[in-house]
C-alpha cells in the first residue's frame, strides 16, 4: 500500500460533503484540507484533522495532490484552472462552467498540463439503472435505438439555500444547465451527438433571468430523435427516460438522489413481439442503493494511481455535453437574441 493522495475540496456544501465521504472511503485517498465561505464566519465549527479554510487560494497553498471543485458555475472554471496550474489532478462537478467559452478556457489550460488528470462529475452515468441500460443496448438483443424521450424536473431552481442559480451572470443558465444537463449527457451517452436541434425556452413562471423550462427536439446524423423537457415547474419531482428500440424499449424511472424526492430507481425492460397487441412482456428491476458517488470517485482515483485515460467525464465529453446544451439555447432564436447567446458551433467556439 503506497502513500495516500492528499485531497483538497474547494466548496464544502452539500455536494462537497458527499464527495468528502467517499474520498475518505478510498484506501489511497484522504481529505486533508477544505475551503468554504462558511469557515470565514466567527464561531463556525471546524473539522477535526482537516484544515478548514475560507477560500480556494488559501486551499491551494496546502500540500495537495488532488483537488475536488464543488463551486458555483462562475467559479468552477477559475478554480479548476488554478488547480491544474498548481500541478494537481482535478475533479470538477457539473456543469463545467457557465458556457462553452468557460470549458474551452479550461481545456486550453489542460493541454499545457498533460500529466494531470481532469475529470468532470456527471454521476448519473454511474447509476445502476443507466449501466444496465448500456449493457442491454450493447448486447443488441433489443435492436437499435429509434428515439429517446426524457423528462427531468423539480419544483424550483433555488436549492441548497442559495440564490446564485437564479442569476444569469453567476449561473449562465437555469434549470436546463443545472439539472437538465444530466439528461442531455445521458442522451448523448446512448445515442451519440445531436446535430439538428429545435427548442423553446421559457422563464414565464419564476421570472428569473434564467430559464425555468426548456423543451428540445433533437436528431442525430443517423436519425435517432431525442425529445427532452427540463423543468423547474414539475411540482412532483420527476426523472424519466424512455429509450425506444427496434425490438423493445427501456424505461428508466426515478433516480436515487440525496433529496430522496425522485422516487424509486427502476428500469423496465420491454420485449416487443409481433403478436403482443401493444401489451408486451415487461420485466422491472428496482435499485435500492446509490453507488454512483462512490464509483465515480473510485474511478477517478484509479485513473490517477494507474495513469489511465479518463473516459467517463473527460473534458471532451464535458465540452460536447455543454455544446448540446447551448445548441438547445441557441435554437430558440428569440431566447438567444434576448440573452446574446452565441452559436456554440461557430469558429470562435472551436
Amino acid at each position: 500500500m503506497g502513500k495516500k493522495l492528499r485531497v483538497g475540496i474547494a466548496g464544502h456544501g452539500v455536494v462537497g460533503k458527499i464527495r468528502h465521504q467517499f474520498i475518505d472511503e478510498h484506501p489511497r485517498m484522504q481529505v486533508t484540507a477544505v475551503c468554504d465561505q462558511e469557515f470565514a464566519k466567527p464561531g463556525e465549527p471546524k473539522l477535526k484533522t482537516v484544515s478548514c479554510l475560507k477560500d480556494y487560494k488559501q486551499l491551494l497553498q496546502e500540500p495537495l495532490d488532488v483537488l475536488f471543485v464543488c463551486m458555483p458555475n462562475y467559479l468552477a472554471p477559475e478554480v479548476t484552472i488554478a488547480g491544474l496550474e498548481k500541478g494537481l489532478h482535478v475533479f470538477c462537478e457539473k456543469p463545467p462552467g457557465r458556457d462553452v467559452a468557460d470549458v474551452l478556457r479550461v481545456i486550453g489550460c489542460e493541454k499545457k498540463h498533460p500529466r494531470q488528470k481532469l475529470m468532470y462529475g456527471f454521476n448519473h452515468r454511474y447509476h445502476d439503472s443507466v449501466r444496465e441500460a448500456q449493457r442491454i443496448i450493447r448486447s443488441g438483443k433489443l435492436g437499435k435505438i429509434l428515439n429517446l424521450r426524457g423528462v427531468y424536473g423539480k419544483s424550483k431552481i433555488i436549492s441548497f439555500d442559495s440564490d446564485w442559480r437564479t442569476k444569469r451572470a453567476l449561473a449562465g443558465g437555469g434549470i436546463f444547465l443545472d439539472q437538465g444537463i444530466h439528461m442531455v449527457d445521458l442522451m448523448r451517452l446512448f445515442a451519440g451527438e445531436f446535430t439538428e436541434v429545435h427548442s423553446y425556452i421559457s422563464n414565464d413562471f419564476w421570472k428569473h433571468d434564467v430559464e425555468d423550462n426548456a423543451y428540445a427536439l433533437m436528431r442525430t446524423k443517423e436519425g435517432v430523435v431525442g425529445m427532452l423537457h427540463s423543468s423547474a415547474t414539475q411540482w412532483r419531482h420527476s426523472f424519466n427516460l424512455t429509450i425506444t428500440l427496434t425490438k423493445g424499449a427501456l424505461v428508466l424511472s426515478g433516480i436515487l438522489s440525496n433529496s430522496k424526492s425522485y422516487g424509486a430507481e427502476t428500469i423496465t425492460i420491454v420485449h416487443a413481439k409481433d403478436k403482443d397487441a401493444g401489451d408486451p412482456y415487461e420485466e422491472m428491476i428496482r435499485y435500492n442503493d446509490d453507488n454512483s458517488w462512490r464509483d465515480e470517485v473510485f474511478n477517478f482515483a484509479e485513473a490517477i494511481l494507474n495513469n489511465k485515460k479518463i473516459k467517463q467525464g473527460s473534458s471532451k465529453e464535458a465540452l460536447e455535453t455543454m455544446r448540446t446544451v447551448y445548441r438547445v439555447y441557441y435554437a430558440d432564436k428569440a431566447w438567444a437574441k434576448r440573452w446574446h447567446i452565441p452559436n456554440p458551433d461557430s469558429r470562435k467556439m472551436k
